[in-house]
C-alpha cells in the first residue's frame, strides 16, 4: 500500500483558508498571517520572509492528544488550552489531512457564532 504524499509546505493551506466561508486575513502579533470568521481565529500562519513556517488551527477535544502524537504536531503555543494544534515543517501528516483539519477548524469557529453572524459572514442563510 502506498504511504500518504506529505505536505511540505503551507500555501496550499494558507489558498484554502482564504476561500473558506466569511475568512477575513490580517497580521497579528507582528509575524503572524491570522486567518478568522466573524472575527474569531480559526487558522494562525507564523510567517518568515513571507513563507508560511507553521500552521496553526483548532481541533475537536478528542483528536487533541491523537494530533499532538503525530511528528512534527505540536499543541499550539498560547493556544493549547483551547485545544489548538501546531503544524511544523517537517512533520507526518498528508496534505489531504491537513486540508481537512483547516476546513475542520474553520467549521468549529463558524459553528460557535451566532446565527446572525453567520448569515452576516455568508456561512448561514
Amino acid at each position: 500500500m502506498p504511504q500518504p504524499r506529505l505536505a511540505t509546505g503551507f500555501e496550499a493551506q494558507r489558498a484554502l483558508a482564504a476561500a473558506l466561508p466569511g475568512a477575513t486575513e490580517d497580521i497579528k502579533w507582528g509575524a503572524d498571517l491570522v486567518y478568522s470568521v466573524g472575527g474569531k481565529m480559526f487558522c494562525v500562519f507564523l510567517l518568515d520572509a513571507g513563507r508560511a513556517r507553521t500552521c496553526s488551527f483548532k481541533v475537536d477535544d478528542e483528536r487533541f492528544l491523537e494530533l499532538t502524537g503525530v511528528p512534527g504536531v505540536i499543541p499550539a503555543p498560547y493556544l493549547a488550552r483551547a485545544k489548538w494544534v501546531q503544524v511544523g515543517p517537517k512533520h507526518g501528516l498528508a496534505a489531504a489531512d491537513l486540508d481537512a483539519l483547516v476546513r475542520h477548524s474553520h467549521a468549529l469557529v463558524a459553528a460557535r457564532l451566532t446565527k446572525k453572524l453567520q448569515r452576516e459572514t455568508g456561512i448561514a442563510t
